[in-house]
C-alpha cells in the first residue's frame, strides 16, 4: 500500500464527508493505493455514525473510536499503529489541510528521500489570538531542537516514512513535536513544504490558551528527557554537588569570621544567630536532596525496560 492517511478529529461531522471525497479524487486521479484512518477522539456529535457509513460504501476508511476525549497525541499514537502504507499522512479533518498537497509530500518522501515532510501554512486564515503565539511557539522549538529549517512545528499536514511513525511514541501533548521525535529517534532528514492553508469551513476551532501553555511545558520536559532521561546523575548530581559545596563554603567562612574577630578583640556573634549560617546550611541540604534525586533517577533509569531499546535500522 502506499499511503495511510491519518486523521484525527473531534466534533467534525459535517466535514468528513467532503474531506474523504476530496482525498479519494486525489489518490484515483495520481493512482495511488491507500487507507484512510478516522481516529474518532471522544466526539460528541454524530461523527463516528458518518465515519461508520463511510466505511460501509468504501473499503479504504478504517476507524477508530476513543470513549472518551484524550487529545491529539493518543488519537495519532492509534492511527500510526494501525498504518500499513509505506508512506503516512497525518490531515486535520476541519478541511483547512488541502489534500491536493498529498501527491508532492509522497513524491518528497519516496524520491527524494526524506523520513519527515513538514507543512508549513505560510499564509494563514487563523485569527490573531492564535497565530502570535504560533509564532512565538515556532521561534522557541527551533532553537531548543535544533530544526532550524522547519517554520511551523505544529501543522497537522505531515507526511513521514512508516519506519518513522513505528519508532517513535506520541504521547501528553507531544505532537507538536514529532518532528523532535524523529531527530531523537535517528531519523535526521526533516524538511518542509510550503502548504496551502484554507479557512475552516465548519464548525469553530480548537485553540486555546491551555494549549499554548502545555505546548512549552511540553517542550522543557521534551528537551530535559532527551539531554539528561538516560543519565539524570549529570544534571542532578552536577548541581547538587556544586550547591553543597557553595553551601559548606559559606559555613566555613562563617566560622572563621568568628574565630578571627574573637582573636582580634572583635565583636562577634554566635555562629547560630547569623542568618547567612542557616542559608547556607539550606544550601547544603538542597544540595545534598538534588544529589539524591540523580542517584534515585540513576537506579530508576538502570532498572526501566527501555534502558537498552535501540533504534536498529538494518543488520547483515
Amino acid at each position: 500500500m502506499d499511503i495511510s492517511v491519518v486523521i484525527p478529529l473531534y466534533n467534525e461531522e459535517e466535514a468528513l464527508p467532503e474531506l474523504y471525497a476530496w482525498i479519494a479524487r486525489v489518490m484515483k486521479a495520481n493512482a495511488l493505493t491507500y487507507e484512510v484512518i478516522f481516529v474518532n477522539d471522544g466526539s460528541t456529535d454524530r461523527s463516528w455514525q458518518v465515519i461508520e457509513q463511510l466505511a460501509e460504501q468504501h473499503e479504504q476508511v478504517k476507524g477508530i473510536k476513543f470513549r472518551r476525549n484524550y487529545g491529539k497525541s493518543p488519537a495519532l499514537f492509534c492511527g500510526f499503529e494501525k498504518a500499513q502504507g509505506d508512506v503516512v499522512i497525518t490531515m486535520d479533518a476541519d478541511l483547512q489541510d488541502s489534500p491536493d498537497e498529498i501527491p508532492e509530500l509522497y513524491r518528497m518522501i519516496t524520491v527524494e528521500g526524506y523520513d519527515l515532510v513538514s507543512g508549513y501554512k505560510k499564509k494563514r486564515y487563523d485569527p490573531l489570538s492564535k497565530t502570535l503565539p504560533t509564532k512565538l511557539f515556532n521561534a522557541t522549538a527551533r532553537a531548543v531542537s535544533g530544526i532550524k529549517n522547519l517554520h511551523d512545528f505544529n501543522c497537522g499536514l505531515k507526511a513521514y516514512r512508516r519506519e518513522v511513525v513505528k519508532n517513535i511514541e506520541v504521547y501528553g501533548e507531544m505532537h507538536r513535536y514529532i518532528p523532535y521525535l524523529a531527530k531523537n529517534a535517528g531519523f535526521g532528514k526533516i524538511g518542509e513544504k510550503v502548504v496551502q492553508h484554507q479557512a475552516r469551513k465548519y464548525g469553530s476551532t480548537k485553540f486555546g490558551l491551555n494549549r499554548f501553555v502545555n505546548g512549552y511545558l511540553d517542550l522543557i520536559s521534551l528537551w530535559f528527557l532527551s539531554k539528561f532521561g538516560v543519565k539524570p546523575m549529570h544534571i542532578f548530581g552536577f548541581l547538587g554537588s556544586l550547591m553543597f559545596v557553595l553551601g559548606f563554603i559559606a559555613v566555613v567562612y562563617i566560622g572563621l569570621h568568628k574565630l578571627y574577630a574573637m582573636y582580634s578583640g572583635q565583636p562577634y556573634i554566635l555562629v547560630t544567630d547569623s542568618p547567612y549560617f542557616y542559608l547556607a546550611l539550606t544550601t547544603m541540604i538542597l544540595g545534598t536532596q538534588l544529589f539524591l534525586a540523580g542517584f534515585l533517577g540513576e537506579m530508576i533509569a538502570r532498572n526501566a525496560p527501555e534502558r537498552n531499546n535501540y533504534k536498529i535500522e538494518k543488520e547483515i
